[in-house]
């Protein structure tokens, strides 16, 4: 059976459960930067972003379906991320506040593949996270140019989202 995809729609399921289709609505976040242009470079070059309106002091970007605002203003560092705090998951310290992505495998490795070829510093390099267990998903987590920290995920079954 063939499923036709719509924008905004994910198709989730197993060989023993049903095709389920989602649809997602998009998010929109707005990122303070200090750098259009380095943001530019990252989001459009690095991540392969398409680059949407834009003005003197912000610009729009469709981050795998969804908006991303980046709006010029002062940053706040600590390190290599935005003032915030680390948390333990996993083991791994992670930065909060981080925003991102949850993308199916094949998607995330591209992705990953894509980071390691431009040198891309990790702030949490790529690896499978709870292995064996329920929710295993791939991660993987890097600071854009004024240091927002983002997490792109990566499942080979979408179902295990929201599993526990």
């Amino acid at each position: 059976m063939q499923v036709r995809q719509s924008p905004g729609t994910h198709t989730i399921g197993t060989p023993t459960l049903p095709i389920v289709r989602l649809m997602l609505r998009p998010f929109h976040i707005a990122l303070l930067v200090d750098d259009l242009t380095a943001a530019r470079q990252f989001y459009r070059g690095v991540l392969g972003c398409s680059e949407g309106r834009s003005d003197k002091d912000w610009v729009d970007f469709d981050l795998f379906g969804h908006q991303l605002v980046c709006h010029r203003g002062q940053v706040t560092r600590t390190g290599r991320a935005v003032s915030g705090q680390d948390k333990s998951v996993d083991g791994k310290s992670v930065p909060v506040p981080h925003c991102g992505v949850v993308l199916q495998m094949d998607e995330w490795q591209k992705l990953a593949d894509r980071l390691i070829a431009a040198k891309i510093d990790f702030l949490v390099e790529p690896y499978i996270r709870f292995r064996g267990q329920t929710g295993e998903q791939a991660t993987l987590f890097i600071a854009d140019p004024a240091g927002n920290a983002l997490e792109f995920k990566g499942f080979r079954k979408l179902n295990q989202l929201f599993a526990s």
